[in-house]
């Protein structure tokens, strides 16, 4: 006796806005006709969080797990109990997106290390304790409607021995070179790549790539204080080999979307800002950071009050690394 259950959603990318209503219908098929007591759907959103055990140990990490946030809890009966028919059964439904209880407010979904925003939708066929329930669950994504675009706020950088934090006796060996770029906009929407520009003005010794890494900086909240921690998303090569020098080198960097988010501070838990964009050169295998810095605080597609929606939460790490 096979039964499929399916959860279809009327708009295909899956993509709402608060406010709005998620809506589609339970397809279920049945092999033959099938008792069941009874078929209940259900809306949940919420945000996990993780603490990291390189902050508070593992022991503590386990014992002092942080409580879920609940942001949607809807149930609705789809069908009292009853028998389904052979063939397929459809059931329609509809729930609002709208938070009623802390904090009021529906985040955008994340899927991080240390915090994760989800939506999803959960059927369940009740049946007899001699046959085994059925359950389905269907995710969906919640964005931020669109806002008037901010202008772009191009930053220049430049890399060199005498920018990078460390000590003169150091500066000694590290090879002498100038690297300058720019950044389109210091404002960046999520949903649009992140673009600029990284020039080779000389170097002493051959380079072996240029590479670009996104990182997230994710906070929770534990007894014991808050647990920080720095992971990437993506690495992407823009460059191989001994590049001719005093050549442009565009920067092109599609942030991937479940994986990033705008910045969101709340009392529990927090996803960025990182205020800083860090200029690390990679000679050999030891990593120089560099010593100036530019603000980037990229903006999303939406504002409200006392929030600072919209701040990607990544850093951009220009490598530059020495062939053997």
């Amino acid at each position: 006796m096979s039964i499929t259950v399916e959860i279809k959603l009327r708009r295909a990318n899956k993509v709402y806005y608060e406010g709005e209503t998620v809506s589609g219908v339970v397809q279920i098929v049945c092999g033959s006709e099938t008792k069941h007591d009874g078929i209940a759907l259900a809306l949940e959103g919420s945000v996990n969080l993780q603490i990291s055990n390189k902050n508070v140990g593992i022991f503590e990490a386990l014992y002092n797990s942080v409580k879920p946030i609940a942001l949607l809890n809807q149930h609705t009966d789809l069908a009292p109990s009853g028998k389904l028919p052979i063939g397929a059964s459809e059931f329609p439904f509809e729930f609002p997106l709208i938070c009623p209880k802390e904090p009021k407010t529906l985040y955008e979904t994340y899927h991080g290390v240390f915090v994760n925003i989800t939506y999803m939708l959960r059927c369940d066929i009740k049946r007899s304790f001699l046959a085994k329930s059925v359950q389905k669950t269907q995710q969906f994504i919640i964005q931020y409607r669109p806002m008037v675009e901010h202008p772009p706020k191009e930053v220049q950088f430049s890399i060199s021995p005498d920018t990078l934090q460390k000590t003169a006796k150091e500066r000694i060996s590290i090879p002498r070179f100038l690297i300058s770029g720019t950044l389109d906009s210091t404002d960046c929407c999520v949903t649009k790549p992140f673009t600029g520009s990284v020039t080779v003005h000389h170097t002493e010794v051959a380079i072996k790539s240029i590479e670009i890494q996104l990182v997230r900086v994710e906070t929770c909240g534990c007894a014991e204080g808050y647990s920080r921690d720095a992971t990437e998303i993506q690495n992407i090569q823009i460059a191989d080999g001994n590049v001719c020098p005093k050549v442009a080198i565009p920067i092109y960097m599609t942030l991937p979307r479940l994986f990033t988010c705008p910045t969101l501070i709340t009392k529990n838990f927090k996803v960025g800002p990182v205020r800083k964009f860090g200029n690390q050169v990679l000679l050999g295998s030891e990593i120089l950071t560099v010593g100036s810095h530019a603000q980037v605080a990229p903006i999303d597609e939406k504002v409200e009050q006392g929030r600072h929606c919209g701040q990607e939460t990544f850093l951009v790490i220009v490598g530059v690394s020495e062939q053997s």
